[in-house]
């Protein structure tokens, strides 16, 4: 049997999806900035999909910009906010995406800026008391701070930190990766500048993803070439990956409560086995909490000869599950957002399981076998 339990890493695509985007890879596939019937079909058929996502996000066409995924929007958002709005100090977290600390890193040595992490609480969450005293304390902020971490499940507030920005007319952007599709957001009804996501999070195609820049701000553009995307990032779209996306993102929409149901059920089956059958467990951040990001469980087994193992160990056995984020898969330190809240422990694997929609009852009965076969307890010297 072979378990994927990785979905926060990528999804599989839906075949309602695969479905909507083939007559794009055959038959319709004239180049959208052509004047001709063929150009004119794909343009019609990417502005449909620009509607059908800003519909399902409350705001307007015009505010959301189609990208490669999450990492380049990430960049855009950001670069945009120290070169065209003003912003001399960014305020982000340690325990952000790479995406968002490599960046901030880089931008704030080339532009001479000052670069603060806002404080987290033990388990992971942002001291939304200590962002107020970093915003008070500095001029115009750019501040960055994901919806829900990758890794631990840790969720904010979007209406909270928006409010607070406000306040102190910070600039906020927050990496949606992770709950676009799974939550509803409603950007009519936040004080946010930037939102981003990656199709591949929510069964669409990888290579595609889109960031919503709200209207009252204008920012010069990411890629000069042949002013697609309305001047913002030029070069020919890719056509399949945003009909995929927003046929994707339709689907999660219609259906997420039924979804969300379904996997909320797995994974609070998957939590009772563990702490039934595996002594001295624990849940790295708020992971195993109702208000976390309900597809994502982080672990932390107990000391054991097979920690340093146990994703090869698992691997070899059929189930797919990660140490920490794909981005950082192959590196040979371990998770810096465990590192971050000091959750990391020697001869403990900490372990990642993320589920989806096509997650199954019998595949978690699977994985807890195998878990279960490898979480010895370590021997004594």
């Amino acid at each position: 049997m072979k378990v994927y339990l990785d979905n926060a890493a990528t999804t599989p695509l839906a075949p309602e999806v695969l479905e909507a985007m083939l007559p794009y890879l055959t038959e319709n596939f004239g180049n959208p900035s052509s004047s001709h019937a063929f150009g004119r079909k794909t343009k019609t058929a990417i502005e449909a999909a620009r509607r059908t996502i800003a519909q399902h996000l409350h705001c307007t066409p015009g505010e959301i910009y189609f990208t490669s995924g999450g990492t380049e929007a990430d960049n855009l958002a950001m670069i945009a906010a120290i070169t065209d709005l003003g912003c001399k100090h960014i305020i982000t977290s340690k325990i952000e995406h790479s995406a968002v600390i490599k960046t901030a890193q880089h931008l704030s040595e080339k532009h001479q800026l000052q670069l603060s992490l806002v404080d987290l609480t033990p388990d992971g969450s942002v001291d939304m008391e200590h962002l107020e005293v970093l915003l008070a304390a500095h001029g115009r902020s750019f501040v960055s701070l994901m919806h829900a971490n990758n890794e631990i499940g840790n969720m904010i507030s979007l209406h909270d930190v928006g409010l607070l920005c406000a306040k102190y007319n910070a600039v906020f952007h927050s990496d949606t990766v992770q709950t676009m599709g799974h939550y509803p957001i409603h950007t009519d009804t936040l004080n946010i500048h930037f939102l981003n996501a990656s199709a591949h999070k929510f069964h669409g195609p990888k290579g595609v993803g889109f960031i919503y820049i709200n209207k009252s701000i204008k920012i010069n553009a990411a890629i000069t070439g042949g002013g697609q995307e309305r001047g913002l990032r030029g070069g020919t779209e890719n056509l399949y990956g945003i009909v995929g996306m927003a046929k994707a993102l339709d689907l999660a929409t219609q259906h997420m409560e039924e979804h969300a149901a379904h996997v909320r059920e797995i994974k609070q089956y998957m939590i009772q086995q563990l702490e039934a059958t595996i002594p001295g467990i624990r849940f790295n951040g708020r992971s195993k909490e109702s208000d976390a990001l309900y597809t994502v469980l982080n672990i932390n087994l107990p000391e054991s000869d097979n920690a340093d193992m146990m994703l090869f160990l698992l691997d070899l056995d059929g189930v797919a599950c990660s140490g920490g984020s794909a981005c950082s898969s192959g590196a040979s330190k371990g998770s810096h957002v465990l590192e971050g809240i000091q959750a990391l422990r020697d001869n403990c694997a900490s372990l990642r399981f993320s589920f989806s929609r096509y997650t199954t009852k019998s595949e978690i009965d699977f994985a807890l076998e195998k878990i279960k076969d490898h979480a010895r307890v370590a021997t004594p010297a």
